[in-house]
């Protein structure tokens, strides 16, 4: 672990375990794939969020290392703050700045209370500030990166409701003497692109098309890995076509908004993530293109609703995944 502190800030365990009291129960924010996730106060105030990864774990090593490469020393509005990292007495922990609001994921899908009343403006301005994140890590970083694992869990709220991509632990950096990078297939099932899932096909239209899914559930407050099959659609995407077909693509919008929002504006963001779920990599935008056409600076290119992977094939996704690792993927 030589170096790491290079780019980044190094804790001490007891500084951690202060922080956290002891990493109680009441400081516990969540659980995520690779461990708990604490809130700690710092000596002078600061609020910290702090990531515990199992020492035990080749992959949680793998995801420690990776991210400390990837995110230290970033400064973005939308790329959430990695404060340092924590190597000491058999314990990887990652210490990043702490999100008021929890994740997307919490605010759009969450149990009862845990759920937020997001107006439409604060969806679509929630929908440009990933899509500039991604814009940044894709096209103006000095690391240019895919990140491969782009979902509402992955994007964290500020208090302000500023959204912040988080957990670098998948993500790859881009090698530019390749068009596309073949590689073992890492993230969620539901999110991934075909040619990735598929084939290992990975290039930036990857993250594109796991935003147009992302986009699709900021809009309808659905969650795309829990959307009831029905003879029509086994997953949310499924259910844009349908709908398409119906002439009732409005449906797709969040009833908690009830009439409360304009509909030229829910149309484009559909619009615009229906080009970026393209089949064809090819086809999809960039994210700066993505931005242009979220703020209204481009004019959005009429998507072919017909060119939508299909559930059947989302689940041909879950299958290869399955085969190849094991259970760690869950089947739609």
């Amino acid at each position: 672990m030589v170096g790491l502190d290079l780019q980044t800030g190094v804790f001490t365990y007891r500084q951690i375990k202060a922080a956290t009291d002891n990493f109680a129960d009441p400081n516990k924010l969540g659980e995520g794939g690779f461990g708990p996730v604490y809130k700690g106060t710092l000596i002078d105030g600061t609020l910290i969020a702090v990531k515990k990864l199992s020492s035990k774990s080749s992959q949680g090593n793998r995801e420690f290392v990776n991210e400390i490469g990837m995110i230290a020393g970033i400064q973005h509005p939308n790329i959430v703050r990695l404060y340092g990292c924590c190597v000491e007495r058999n314990q990887l922990l990652l210490v990043y700045e702490y999100m008021e609001n929890n994740s997307l994921a919490h605010a759009l899908f969450g149990i009862d209370k845990a759920k937020m009343e997001l107006d439409f403006p604060t969806r679509q301005r929630i929908c440009v500030g990933i899509a500039k994140g991604l814009t940044f890590l894709h096209e103006e970083s000095v690391l240019r990166m895919i990140h491969r694992d782009i979902k509402a869990t992955n994007v964290l709220l500020d208090s302000d409701l500023t959204p912040k991509i988080s957990d670098f632990g998948f993500a790859k950096l881009d090698e530019d003497e390749y068009t596309h990078i073949t590689t073992r297939v890492a993230g969620t099932i539901g999110y991934m692109a075909p040619e990735y899932a598929l084939r290992g096909h990975l290039t930036y239209k990857a993250d594109v098309y796991s935003f147009g899914v992302l986009a699709l559930e900021i809009v309808s407050g659905r969650s795309n890995m829990k959307h009831r099959p029905t003879e029509e659609s086994i997953c949310l995407v499924d259910w844009v076509v349908s709908l398409k077909q119906k002439g009732s693509l409005m449906d797709l919008v969040d009833p908690r908004l009830d009439s409360d929002f304009n509909k030229n504006e829910a149309l484009r963001m559909i619009e615009i993530a229906v080009l970026c779920i393209n089949k064809s990599p090819a086809h999809r935008p960039t994210m700066s293109e993505v931005v242009n056409m979220l703020e209204g600076n481009i004019e959005i290119k009429e998507p072919d609703f017909n060119l939508i992977t299909s559930g059947d094939e989302l689940r041909l996704q879950a299958l290869n995944l399955k085969l190849d690792q094991g259970d760690t993927f869950p089947l739609l």
